[in-house]
């Protein structure tokens, strides 16, 4: 897992511990408050977004206590592994796309942050720039031609 990733758990963590449990507890509460539990909507619908932020509290503890944080600025070589930037084209459309190789709990494909464990960052790690690789996709095998590849 890269330091960025890392943060952006921790600051989810924080915020789980620090509002959001506190805030259903309050709910549950002012739920209970209200009489005959059995038929209370809003105290079932706050147990169960209770278990909801435990069950992902729990989660990211545990990936945080388990995490190992790399830098990819402290890495280099011209071989696609973990933390690489990659350029790649598309050869059958033609379009380019840039790809992050990240951890999978930081994994974002919207921001280009590619899942080390994804069918594509498993084709590309190894590979080096003016290499072509072949991802299985729904529709078919995807060509893929590796334009660059930079750390940091």
């Amino acid at each position: 897992m890269t330091a960025a990733g890392l943060q952006q758990i921790e600051e989810e963590l924080r915020h789980l511990k620090s509002q959001e449990r506190p805030a259903i507890i309050r709910a549950i509460a002012e739920a209970r408050s209200q009489g005959d539990l059995s038929e209370n909507a809003e105290y079932h619908a706050a147990r169960e977004r209770q278990s909801f932020i435990e069950g992902r509290i729990a989660e990211l503890e545990e990936v945080v206590s388990a995490a190992e944080v790399i830098d990819p600025a402290a890495l280099s070589g011209e071989h696609v592994k973990f933390g690489a930037h990659v350029w790649l084209v598309d050869e059958e459309s033609e379009q380019e796309a840039t790809y992050q190789i990240v951890g999978v709990h930081e994994a974002d494909i919207k921001r280009g942050r590619l899942s080390v464990s994804s069918p594509l960052a498993k084709a590309l790690i190894g590979k080096k720039t003016g290499d072509t690789i072949s991802v299985p996709a729904p529709g078919g095998d995807r060509s893929y031609e590796i334009l660059g590849v930079r750390f940091g």
